[in-house]
This record gives C-alpha cells, structure tokens and sequence, in this order.
C-alpha cells in the first residue's frame, strides 16, 4: 500500500513539500544554483520581443526584464489566449519530476510529452476555473483540481512568474465565462430548447389560469366581506354577529392563502425556468465530455494498430544489435519507462501472497535426469498425405474499439463481428482439438493403478489449453446443425462428432470413441463476457471420460480463460481457476489449480499445482508444470503437517520421489506465427475430405474464404449465413406461436446426432450421442441433413 500512495500525485505530491528548499539531486531547480545560471537551463518557455498576451500587462513586463531570455524562444501572436512552454512535472518517486509541453488554452492546461504528441496524444488535462493555483516557493507551481495535486517546476522565478500570471489570467478569464454563461446560454440542442420552451409556455398559461382565479377570488371575496360587514352593521341577535365575524375571517384568510398561492407558483416557474438551463448546460457537457472520451480511446488504438504495423514490416531491427546480457536488461529497463503512459494513470497492486498449500520436498538428493525426445507428434508423421501449412494471415488493420466501445457488458455470441477478429476454425474444431494429445488417454487405458490413470488424465486434462497460450483470435460461432467430424480411426484409432445443438445460448456436443480402450464424451456451452479492458471465457459444462476395461469414470469442468489487453496493447491470454477431477467408480480426486498471471508474482508463468488423492482424502501423488510446456508427477513417500500459511492454515509437507514427466507440448511448425499459431492437429482440421456430412464445418463458405485470405469475401459471406439463420430462427417461432394458437404441440428444433438425457452420474441433463452417423457416411446418405450453408 505504501508503494500505491506514494506513486500517486494526488496524495500529497514529491517528497520535502513544495519548491525548492529542500531539492533532491537531479531536480531542475535543486542546490544553490543561481537565478541567472538557471536560466540556461533546458526548463524554459517560448518567448518573443512583443508581450506574451494582451491581458498580461505590467506583469508580463517586469517579469521579462528580471532576467534575460530563455535560450529556446517562440511566443504566442499578440491578444492570443494560448500559453506554451516547457515545465517539470512530478510523477513517482521512482521517475521524479519529467519534463512536459504545456499548453494553456481556453481554460484548459494541458501537457503533452513532447511537441509531436499535441496532434493525437494529450496526457493530462486541469480546468483552470476550479483549480487553486498555490505559490509557495521560487520557482514551484502547485494546482489543485478535482482532488488532485500537481507539482510543477520551472527553471527559473522569472519562468515560474510567466506562468503564473498567464495562469491567473486565464482562472479569471474562465470563471468570468462560466458566470456569463450560466445567466445568458441557451440550450444548444435545437430539439431540447422547443421542449424546454414548450415546457415553459405550459406552465405560463398555468400560471395565468391561477391568475384569472386569483383575481375572480379576490373581487367575489371582496364582495362577500362587504356583504358581511353590512350584515355586522344590521341589528342582530349577539350569537349571529359572532357567525358573521367568523365568516368574514374565514374569508380573508382564504383570499390570503390564494394570492401566497399564486406568488409560490409564480417563484416556482421563475427557478424552474433559471435551473433549466443549468441542467441543460450540464448534460450537453457530459456529452461532449464521452464524445471526447471515444475519440481519445480510438486514437489510442489506431496508434497501436499502427506501431503493430510498422513492427511487422521491420521485425529485424529489434535484434539486430546484440550486446552484453547486462546492457540489454538497462536498455529494456529504460525503454520500458520510456513507453510507458503517465505514472499518475498507472494501477499499482499490492504484491500476491497466494502461497501453494503444500510444499515437496524431493526425497533423493540426485536427480534422475532423463531425455525424452519431443518431436512432432508421431500421429501426424506417420501421414505424409495431412497438410502441414496454410495461406499467412494477411496484414489487415482494423479498429477494435469502433466495435467494442458499445459492447462492453455484453454476451460475446450475440454480438455480430467481423473475420479479421477471427481464425479460420470454429467452435467445434477447437473442442476437437482437445485431442492433440489422445495418447495420454491411449497410456492411461493400459495403466493398471487408478492413481497412475488419474494422473495421466490431469496431464491430458491440463494439455487442451497448451494450443492456445498464442491464441488469442476467436473461433467462428458455429450455426445450428452444424457438425464436424474427425477420423482417424486408420491412423490412431479414434473417431470424433462435434455438433451445435443450441444457438441461444450456444451449445455444442462432442462424443469419441476409441479402440484404444476409452469413450470422452462433453457438452459444452460459452460464456463470454466482454469487461472493457478484458474478455472472459467461461465454458459451461462437463467432460467425461469412460475406460472400458477397469470402468473408471472420469468427470470435469474447464477453468476460465480471459483475454487481457482488448482495447490497447498486445493480446494475451490466462488461464485460471480450479478443476476437480473425480473418479466416480473409486471415488479417487485430483485438484488442479491454474494460478493467474500476476506480475508482482514469484511463481512461474501459467503454473498449474495439483494433488492426486484416494477415497480417503490421503495425498498420493504431486503434480507441478504450466498448461503451456509440461506437467510432471513425483510419488509421495512421507507427509507432515507444517507451519501455518498466510490465510492460518496449516500446510502439508510432502516427502516425494523424483518427477517423472507426464506430457509434454509438441513444438509449433515452422512460420506458425503467420499461420494464426495453429499446432501441426489444427493445421489438418480446415482439409477438405470426402464423404463428410453436408453440414461439416469443413464446407463453411466464410470460413474457407477466410483460411485462403479473402477476407472480403468471407465478410460478405458471413453476413449472408447469419441473416440466413435468422430467417430460420423466425420462420420457426412463427409456427411455435400458430401451434400455440391452435392448441397444438410443437416439438421445436431437435439435432440429428444428440439427444438430452439424466446423466446418472452427475444427476445433470446433458446431450450425449444416438449413434448413426457413421453407418450414414459409411452409406453415403446424408439426405436428413439441414441446408445450412
């Protein structure tokens, strides 16, 4: 906390107070150095023969003969509200004071890195007209505004007095305007002026309807006190002049309250009609308060877009000099200041103290070391005929934020987007990609320990994220009835069956069987949600996995992955969270935990811990790696309970053998930054094969026009099969609501491949496979298959 409060200007500024009677080494006005030899400092501010502003005076004046002129020197025209120079401002303890273009203008101080950066880039902007502008010391300027504190330098007194009195000038100057304008502005907006003035007009023949009763109250009641004082003046009985006084004091009251009446509705419309247009005022300013701040976070991402561009056109000038280990750290350490935004915008954490509840502790001191060769998956090399590469990914620029600025908060599925935040693959080719590393499953058919099976499942569990540490594109959305297929029965001995069954919200089944000895089966449904500066992924749903021989049964959930940096900077992704594996036949868990990234973390990035139990809750195995690389297991031998972690609770202490590596990512093809990252499996999954079910993702039009770089094309095509989908889902609640009307049934969409059933397991209703499709595409018959393409 103490680095979070000191890094912020806002809570109390530099070090020392203010000024300069205590400098620090290094600041622009520190030590005892003269006036006169501060002059020839680099702090100065522009200037020329005639005077800076009209309104500056004597002030300007005096201040110039003080000292003599600043080595750098360009003024304002004469009369000219804009004030501009170089000042020292105050960021962090860790930069100290930064030097920055100031321009005054209109009101508004605003400062800018450099000169270049006023035409897209402002850092910071301080209304004048609400700050308080303080002068403590020589040359240090002090403006508070909004609760914020600034500190600014300059080189010089004389300097510091320029800018003071420009500064005063133009408070002055704003106040004076806000004071005219809250009396004689008017609504800008055309449409809310003739409401407000409409509004206005009602309530003044209101008020002369009040005044007309007013009136007709006051001359009846003047009437009727004249009858009752001439009534007081007859001779009547004592009882009945007490009455008649009574009533005329009735009357009176009563033609008093009507006219405080009408006065009170007369001051109401009067504030009614001075307030309105403050509020006015203040509406059109919050609006050009958001316009101002869309375009500022769009020209931020077309400057990324840019620096992305021109990176990818130079890649070789980044390692074209290489220097000594030590010198490569300094200059990236610099760098990385240097590109850094204002220190005051930076978001500072708190270091983690999210410890592993257990710590291993390896029982022989020497290591086994073991080679293992990683290749390419031997699945892939035993076909020649598989491609191995396809088209690059062309160089198209496209503004994000124009598109995400009004989607922030909502579902992902139902916002439509273009190709070029696309890959080449859908939904349902990514769940099959999960099978990268199928021989995991094949080793742990044939693993006769359940605890040994459990392990090789929790590697096989942790690789599906190893393909998407460099994926950061999004799957296409699958439409309804689309389906993918992927046989290696010949090969590995596996079919896969994906298909969407659900559009709203998006949900896809996948069924596999194995003659190796093993069925996984998942019905997963998306959840996205778009945060502003990060998207989050949360896939609903389980996965099982089925070992025919021993009849272990398997069951999990997927972790969250988040896509960070969505609207300015490079895109990554985190996995995160916890999966619980059980084997339900032997009660046997494993708890898997994916730590996020966290900068101030100690940890190895994407670092994924678990723990392999019996029924008995009793640890067994260790399990240590990162979703991206490897996962190892090491045999526990002994364990004790140890000191107590950061939360109170007591962690174990685990006495185990060497790890033995459990899996291990293959290693990408060549030039698999231009094809989209895809791993050796995904290049294969786009080939077109025959036989395939007319609704195969493979003969998606837009998806194949956007793997063979069209990607105009595969836009327009996709606007096309959307509006088609939409036509179908109409036509289809236009019969559900006719069947309703008639008393009918309506079954409603159903899919070809999958039906919903209890599962008696987990107790959860989920879609699983009804068998056909094979024996289809063995005939050839896909007749039943919806035109969906």
């Amino acid at each position: 906390m103490f680095l979070m409060n000191t890094l912020n200007p806002g809570n109390g500024g530099p070090p020392g107070g203010s000024g300069c009677r205590r400098p620090r080494p290094g600041s622009p006005c520190g030590g005892s150095v003269p006036v006169s030899a501060a002059a020839g400092l680099s702090c100065t501010l522009w200037r020329a023969a005639e005077p800076r502003m009209s309104e500056q005076g004597k002030g300007s004046a005096s201040a110039s003969a003080a000292a003599p002129a600043p080595a750098s020197a360009a003024a304002p025209a004469p009369g000219s509200d804009t004030y501009k120079g170089w000042l020292f401002k105050w960021t962090n303890y860790l930069k100290g004071y930064q030097r920055r273009w100031f321009v005054l203008s209109n009101g508004l101080l605003s400062y800018y890195r450099t000169q270049a950066e006023m035409a897209h880039t402002c850092r910071g902007t301080i209304n004048l007209a609400t700050a308080h502008i303080d002068t403590e010391d020589a040359c240090n300027i002090v403006l508070s505004s909004g609760g914020r504190t600034y500190h600014l330098k300059a080189s010089t007194e004389v300097e510091r007095q320029r800018w003071v009195t420009a500064l005063e000038l133009a408070k002055a100057k704003a106040i004076r305007m806000m004071n005219d304008q809250s009396g004689d502005e008017e609504p800008t907006s055309q449409s809310d002026r003739s409401e407000i003035q409409g509004t206005l007009k009602i309530l003044v023949s209101k008020l002369d309807d009040l005044s007309t009763c007013n009136d007709l109250i006051a001359k009846h009641g003047a009437a009727l006190q004249r009858s009752l004082s001439e009534l007081e003046g007859l001779k009547v009985p004592v009882e009945g002049g007490e009455k008649i006084k009574a009533v005329n004091e009735r009357a009176t009251l009563f033609r008093i309250t009507s006219n405080a009446m009408i006065n009170a509705c007369r001051d109401f419309l009067d504030l009614a009609e001075t307030h309105s247009r403050r509020w006015q005022r203040a509406l059109q300013y919050e609006r050009e308060q958001r316009t101002h701040l869309e375009e500022t976070i769009e020209q931020l991402a077309k400057q990324h877009n840019s620096l992305e561009r021109a990176w990818r056109e130079a890649p070789t000038l980044v390692s074209s000099a290489p220097s000594a280990p030590t010198t490569n750290k300094g200059s990236e350490r610099s760098q990385k200041e240097e590109a850094s935004d204002e220190d005051e915008d930076t978001e500072y954490f708190d270091a983690m103290e999210d410890s592993p509840a257990f710590i291993t502790v390896t029982a022989s001191e020497s290591t086994q070391h073991r080679s293992v060769s990683h290749g390419k998956p031997c699945s892939l090399c035993s076909v020649d005929t598989r491609r191995t590469h396809i088209p690059d990914k062309p160089n198209y620029s496209l503004n994000l934020w124009s598109i995400m600025k009004n989607c922030i908060g909502k579902e992902l599925s139902k916002i439509p987007m273009p190709v070029n935040f696309n890959e080449p693959l859908s939904m349902l080719q990514r769940l099959t990609e999960d099978l990268e590393y199928h021989e995991l499953l094949d080793k742990a058919a044939r693993c006769d320990s359940s605890l040994e099976q459990m392990c090789l499942v929790a590697a096989f569990s942790v690789s599906s994220y190893s393909t998407t540490v460099h994926r950061t594109a999004k799957p296409f959305n699958p439409l309804l009835g689309e389906t993918y297929e992927l046989d290696r029965l010949e090969e590995f001995g596996y079919r896969s069956l994906c298909e969407q069954v659900s559009h709203h919200p998006p949900a896809a089944a996948h069924h596999v069987i194995s003659q190796k000895g093993w069925t996984l089966w998942q019905e997963i449904t998306i959840a996205s949600k778009f945060r502003g500066k990060y998207l989050s992924i949360m896939p609903l749903g389980t996965i099982h996995l089925q070992f025919h021989a021993s009849g272990n049964h398997y069951v999990w959930r997927k972790v969250t992955s988040t896509v960070h940096n969505i609207i300015v900077g490079k895109l990554w992704i985190d996995q995160s969270g916890d999966i619980e594996i059980v084997n339900h036949r032997t009660k046997e868990t494993c708890q898997l935990k994916f730590s996020p990234y966290s900068y101030f973390s100690r940890d190895v990035p994407r670092k994924v811990t678990g723990v392999v139990a019996d029924s008995g809750g009793q640890a067994h195995y260790i399990l240590s790696g990162t979703w991206d690389e490897k996962m190892e297991s090491a045999k526990i031998v002994q364990s004790s309970r140890g000191g107590n972690g950061s939360e109170g609770k007591q962690k174990m202490v685990y006495q185990t053998l060497s790890p033995k590596l459990l899996w291990k990512k293959y290693p990408l093809p060549e030039n698999a930054e231009n094809m989209y990252y895809f791993s050796a499996l995904a290049l294969t999954l786009n080939e077109l094969e025959e036989g395939v079910a007319l609704t195969d993702s493979r003969l998606r039009p837009d998806q194949k026009l956007m793997e063979e770089g069209r990607w105009d094309e595969a836009n327009s095509e996709k606007q096309r099969l959307e509006e088609k989908q939409r036509a179908v889902r109409r036509r289809r609640e236009a019969e559900a609501s006719d069947a309703l009307d008639e008393g009918r049934e309506y079954e409603g969409y159903q899919p070809l491949w999958f039906y919903q059933r209890r599962d008696s397991v987990t107790g959860e209703t989920n879609f699983v496979y009804k068998g056909g499709y094979w024996e289809a595409k063995e005939r050839q018959d896909w007749s039943m298959c919806p035109n969906i393409f």
